[in-house]
């Protein structure tokens, strides 16, 4: 009984390294044991030649003793006897001295020491004990174990190296300083080559071998460790919850190497600017699995940059990079079509005044347009539209956790990058939207649980989904990233739609406010390639634009893919409706240009065209009239496409087919509900700072207006006090004094209009 208690347990518990590989098992990365020692953890496959080369040089018998060889104990005592040092340690005994730490060599512990190995060997398997010595034996300096040796000293995993790399492995336990550069080296070799000779004396090796293997060099000095991926491997250190130091990720090593060196080079470039950091992420969408993952630009330990930080889980900025999840989930509601007009205007909700990029105004833009354009104004209003607190909810249902403050913190600005988000959670997201279109036929249209998930770096089995309940619908989706594989691409990019080999990729950008993080993600329906570009410290820097910095950098890394095919459209939920050509609504009994397209299945829901109306023109059909100023026979009744003021004011200057409605008809008073005059700027409620010029003087505040009628006058009032009178060009700059105005404007046919807002002396 005694003796089956005697086993320590466990054997070995010194730390080990973590330990990073490949989808095939080849080494991407690993870090230095706890105690500082290079020591991979156990492994039970120990290579052949390493058994064939330690059992001859330490223990020709090991697989015929029972953890004591009574031949070699009887051989060391004559040869003791004699003067001659011999030892009769077996690998067995070897193992018990490893696990004990106790290199006393007394007649005690040689006692302990084999009453310990029977007991070893009547528990472990020939082929278990070896691999516990393999695992654990010293191989000179801080290497421990014949994984890290191999690494160390060979750059090659254990089962790739020559007979004559394992014989001197295998002679270095006996006597780990030898491996020393520039000491013993003589010792070493001969050693080697005494093995090498045993090994063709026992015909485990040829004749070709044994001299070929006399030829090879000794390693000069300990090799580098590879650092593929050190920024995953943190990660796994700092995640790991099994205990198991070493996995098989995902990652492939060939892509991820050539990732790094794409990241390196553009880094190179990008740094001149003060612009030091780039990561980049590649994922396989149908698994979720991590093919690369370059957290940081640099190797790890360059703290003057923060090179150590793993920007792939830090949350940042995504500037626009989230509004393709808006534009999907509003097409899904049936609150959008997927070019319908939206406005393009100037936009104060709140005291928040949004601006597109180029500071211009379309009046009017399709759908698909504002996304592939990125353009602030019609994404803002259309949060509005959507509510902030539902999209809050979406982002959270599409897997984006990060936002660790309610809905009313972020408002209406996080459609703009007013939020923080991470690249493995927003990769995530743009991978269960194309997981979505690419089931649906195998799923018949449903959602599953199992279709939305995120990235993964290690194997993971396939889960059995379940239908949920999913803001977001394939056909939506499938229209989302039609339009935003429209977006003009960087540089000699903007001509790939010329080159039969180029591929459909559906993208954006992100550019967050202060010019701090770059974005670029793409999606095609074999992988997601999200690259970061920017600061880890958040500073800012003039030309950190995401289409300028980060886009370039995932073109590159989407050469080094496989081609992809584009989603095919969804063939389950989806409606054929009737929509309205000039406006992109569904089309109502005023629409003259109508085509009849497939739409997300509640567009039927949508709103019916608001811009097309019946007006009446006389005979000629130059001039609106009226029924009291024409007669009936000589009125024309005629669909007519009509934008609010302020649309039509920046839409006709980008829109030139578009046509103004007619004047009225001398005589004819005007009848219609359509407002003839808007003011542009101010916006309802403003509040309206007005700085000092460079002189010193107070500055004006330009206000604009609009009218119709391009011949008409415009009397300006502030406060019931006449300014002045404005025709063809209604602009002018005024100077309030500080307080609440209303500005008041009037035409020559009595329509009048009126807009109240404060001038403030602080912003």
């Amino acid at each position: 009984m005694v003796f089956y208690f005697i086993l320590p347990r466990p054997l070995f518990s010194a730390s080990t390294s973590y330990v990073l590989e490949d989808a095939n098992g080849t080494l991407l990365s690993a870090s230095i044991a706890k105690d500082g020692q290079w020591r991979f953890p156990y492994d039970e496959h120990v290579p052949g030649k390493f058994v064939s080369c330690i059992t001859s040089f330490e223990d020709k018998r090991f697989f015929n003793h029972p953890g004591i060889d009574f031949l070699a104990i009887s051989r060391a005592l004559r040869k003791n006897i004699n003067g001659d040092h011999q030892g009769a340690s077996t690998l067995t005994m070897q193992v018990i001295r490893l696990s004990l730490k106790n290199n006393n060599r007394s007649i005690w512990n040689k006692i302990k020491e084999s009453v310990l190995a029977l007991r070893l060997e009547c528990t472990y398997s020939k082929e278990k004990i070896l691999s516990l010595y393999a695992a654990n034996a010293p191989f000179g300096s801080n290497v421990v174990g014949l994984d890290a040796a191999a690494w160390r000293y060979f750059g090659r995993d254990a089962d790739k190296l020559s007979w004559a790399e394992m014989a001197t492995l295998a002679v270095l336990p006996n006597a780990p300083s030898l491996v020393h550069p520039g000491k013993n080296r003589q010792l070493l070799l001969e050693k080697r080559n005494r093995l090498l000779k045993e090994l063709l004396a026992a015909g485990k090796i040829s004749e070709s071998d044994y001299e070929l293997s006399l030829q090879e060099a000794l390693p000069l000095k300990p090799i580098a460790l590879p650092r593929y991926a050190p920024h995953l491997l943190q990660r796994f250190a700092k995640e790991n919850k099994n205990g198991n130091s070493k996995t098989n990720s995902t990652l492939q090593i060939e892509l991820q190497e050539n990732v790094n060196k794409i990241v390196q080079q553009r880094q190179q470039q990008f740094k001149g600017n003060g612009i030091n950091n780039i990561c980049a992420l590649v994922l396989d969408v149908e698994s979720g699995n991590t093919l690369a993952y370059v957290g940081n630009s640099y190797d790890a330990g360059n703290g003057d940059i923060q090179a150590d930080v793993d920007i792939i889980t830090s949350p940042r900025s995504p500037g626009s990079a989230l509004k393709p999840f808006l534009y999907a989930a509003m097409m899904s509601d049936g609150l959008l079509l997927p070019h319908s007009l939206v406005p393009d205007i100037p936009t104060q909700i709140a005291g928040y005044t949004p601006q597109n990029f180029d500071k211009e105004f379309d009046g009017g833009v399709e759908a698909s347009q504002a996304l592939s354009r990125s353009l602030n104004v019609p994404a803002v209003r259309l949060l509005q539209q959507y509510k902030y607190q539902r999209f809050y909810e979406t982002l959270k249902q599409l897997g984006i956790t990060t936002l660790n403050n309610p809905a009313d913190f972020y408002g209406l600005s996080m459609i703009l990058g007013g939020c923080e988000v991470n690249m493995w959670q927003l990769a995530g997201a743009y991978a269960s939207m194309a997981r979505i279109i690419l089931h649906d036929e195998k799923n018949k249209g449903k959602i599953l649980n199992s279709d939305i998930h995120s990235p993964q770096y290690v194997f993971k089995k396939e889960q059995t989904g379940k239908e949920i309940n999913f803001p977001l619908d394939a056909a939506s989706i499938y229209f989302t990233f039609q339009a935003m594989q429209e977006v003009m691409r960087p540089g000699e990019e903007g001509l790939w739609q010329q080159f039969s080999s180029s591929q459909k990729i559906a993208w954006k950008t992100g550019t967050s406010f202060g010019f701090r993080d770059g974005w670029a993600i793409g999606i095609t329906g074999k992988n997601v390639v999200a690259v970061w570009v920017g600061n880890a410290d958040g500073e800012g820097r003039a030309g950190l634009i995401g289409v300028q910095t980060a886009a370039p950098v995932m073109f590159d890394i989407f050469r080094l893919l496989p081609q992809a095919t584009w989603f095919k459209r969804p063939l389950y939920n989806y409606a054929y409706i009737p929509v309205c050509r000039q406006s992109g609504y569904r089309a109502n009994l005023d629409c003259k240009d109508v085509d009849t397209l497939y739409m997300p299945p509640n567009a039927q829901k949508s709103l019916l065209c608001p811009y097309h109306k019946i007006i009446q023109l006389d005979k000629t059909g130059n001039y609106q009239v009226t029924s009291e100023c024409e007669q009936a026979t000589d009125i024309q009744h005629v669909s007519w496409f009509i934008l609010p003021a302020t649309m039509e004011y920046y839409y006709k200057q980008h829109q030139h087919d578009y046509k103004l409605l007619p004047p009225y008809k001398v005589g004819c008073l005007s009848q219609t509900t359509t407002r003839e005059i808007e003011i542009i700027y101010p916006q309802p409620g403003a509040k309206i700072y007005v700085p000092l010029e460079f002189s010193g003087e107070k500055g004006r505040t330009i206000f604009m207006a609009t009218h119709r009628n391009s011949h008409a006058k415009i009397f300006w009032s502030l406060d019931d006090n006449f300014l002045f009178t404005t025709e063809h060009f209604h602009q002018a700059g005024i100077n309030p004094t500080p307080g609440k105005h209303v500005l008041t404007l009037t035409d020559e046919s009595g329509n009048t209009v009126s807009r109240s807002f404060e001038i403030i002396t602080k912003k």
